[in-house]
């Protein structure tokens, strides 16, 4: 399983000159919902990214199950009830972005990131701006966005529906290494 969604990332960004393609394994996505009545955190530091820096495309792909909840019963509800991950097991992310980067110069490069996200499979377009930093022979990608939860068909229980925050904050982090 794990390397299918290697190759599914890796396919999605185009295989060019030495050099070009960045890849992380490790990389981090997180998201973050605040209300006066909770605070919601899920992160999970197993996310495939890849970014080719000639076809100016990023990709990335997490197991749902792979977040992790500071109370058990968060992960639970989020799994069972909201993204239904037996169902629908990963989050992906494909695209492009515009700006700049020289990876023989060390540096921070703004960059605007368009693409695909899918989520419940659902899929929607994501535009945001984004950093691209090259340091030590790496680089580091990160961008926040928003996602509202009604738009990839995630129902939330009247319930709870105050406890979770309407817009859900998404943070991505990532140390990729030449492939």
């Amino acid at each position: 399983m794990k390397k299918l969604i290697l190759l599914l990332v890796l396919g999605a960004c185009s295989r060019a000159g030495f050099g070009q393609v960045y890849f992380s394994r490790t990389a981090f996505v997180g998201f973050y919902s605040t209300t006066p009545l909770e605070e919601i955190k899920g992160e999970n530091n197993q996310v495939l990214v890849a970014v080719d820096l000639s076809k100016k495309t990023i990709a990335f792909t997490a197991l749902l199950k792979g977040f992790i909840f500071p109370k058990e019963l968060m992960q639970e509800h989020f799994n069972e009830n909201y993204v239904e991950s037996d169902r629908y097991p990963k989050t992906s992310f494909s695209g492009g972005f515009t700006g700049d980067v020289d990876p023989s110069r060390e540096g921070r490069y703004p960059i605007m990131v368009k693409g695909q996200l899918t989520l419940h499979n659902i899929v929607r377009e994501i535009v945001t701006p984004a950093v691209i930093e090259v340091k030590g022979g790496q680089i580091i990608a990160t961008t926040k966005f928003l996602v509202t939860p009604e738009d990839f068909h995630i129902e939330i229980p009247g319930i709870v529906r105050n406890k979770i925050a309407k817009e859900v904050t998404v943070d991505v982090r990532a140390n990729c290494n030449p492939k």
